[in-house]
């Protein structure tokens, strides 16, 4: 298998995740991030009914009804097999009874053989969202700190701090890559970003500490014969094809999920695997194309061997 030098081509890899944030940073000023009723608060409804509805274009006339953006799902009661359509409303306060009118005509309107009935109408607060989205972060924060003490400790010979270090300066790319993808492919922000950056996290990790292990193995066995920065290279090159046939096997069975959801039009679980894919991608690139670059170019530093 042909050597491929990951250290001399770190700056097209660099290049490549800088123009990724750009992206994702003008998207986000320009169209702004979508943010999800779980995070900014808004109102439930919840109407039974009876025939046909087209989920797609009850989504689009209820928005245009009430000029506000609205997100559909349906369920059904398990025991008297009793179908519901939820629709969701994003906004600080409750919809108005004018507003709550022109919901129902729009439907009433648009599917004239199905008959509405409305079950419920809740007032979902900001503070529940705002709690949630606190908690979350709290918890990939906590699940940061315990990664990088785990890699300081358990690669202590091989300069645990700083390979700890750059393998959060890896996450943390991970996590924007996520982030990003909500924003660019315009999902809303929901407990799904949590789920993914948490799961993403996991993963990139334990690809990351598989090329450490390496690095640290010839480490011992070239004692120093090997400039550091071939050592990893040769390290990254004999890791390479566990970490891909991994990140493919993990992808597949995550295509397969949204191929599912897309087919059912379950949203839910497409606002996780799409993102979660791109993850993958996100996290088997920044093992092989920036943890180890970013630690030799910390280890050498200032002229340095490395060693």
């Amino acid at each position: 298998m042909r050597k491929i030098s990951f250290y001399q081509n770190r700056r097209g890899f660099f290049l490549l995740s800088a123009i990724f944030m750009i992206a994702g940073i003008l998207v986000s000023l320009i169209f702004g991030i979508k943010m999800d009723i779980t995070f900014k608060g808004g109102s439930i409804l919840k109407y039974a009914y009876e025939g046909t509805v087209d989920l797609d274009q009850a989504q689009s006339v209820i928005g245009a009804a009430i000029q506000n953006e609205v997100t559909i799902q349906e369920t059904t009661n398990l025991g008297d097999n009793k179908t519901f359509l939820v629709v969701n409303v994003a906004g600080s306060s409750a919809l108005t009874p004018d507003e709550q009118i022109a919901l129902k005509d729009a439907l009433v309107t648009t599917f004239p053989e199905t008959t509405f009935s409305l079950e419920s109408a809740n007032l979902v607060d900001p503070f529940i969202g705002r709690e949630l989205l606190t908690k979350g972060l709290w918890a990939i924060a906590l699940a940061s700190v315990m990664i990088v003490a785990f890699v300081w400790f358990s690669f202590r010979s091989m300069s645990g701090p700083s390979a700890g270090v750059m393998g959060l300066v890896a996450l943390f790319h991970d996590v924007l890559v996520a982030f990003f993808m909500f924003v660019i492919l315009r999902i809303p922000l929901n407990e799904s970003l949590v789920a993914v950056v948490l799961t993403i996290l996991g993963f990139s990790i334990n690809d990351t500490i598989v090329v450490y292990d390496r690095i640290r193995e010839n480490e011992r066995l070239y004692k120093g014969k090997m400039p550091l920065s071939e050592l990893v290279d040769l390290s990254i090159n004999q890791s390479l094809t566990r970490s891909i046939n991994t990140s493919l096997a993990t992808f597949g069975a995550i295509g397969v999920a949204y191929v599912f959801a897309f087919a059912f039009n379950i949203d839910s679980i497409k606002q996780f695997a799409l993102p979660m894919m791109v993850g993958l991608v996100s996290g088997t690139y920044s093992t092989i194309c920036l943890a180890g670059p970013l630690w030799v170019m910390w280890k050498t530093r200032g002229g340095r061997t490395g060693y």
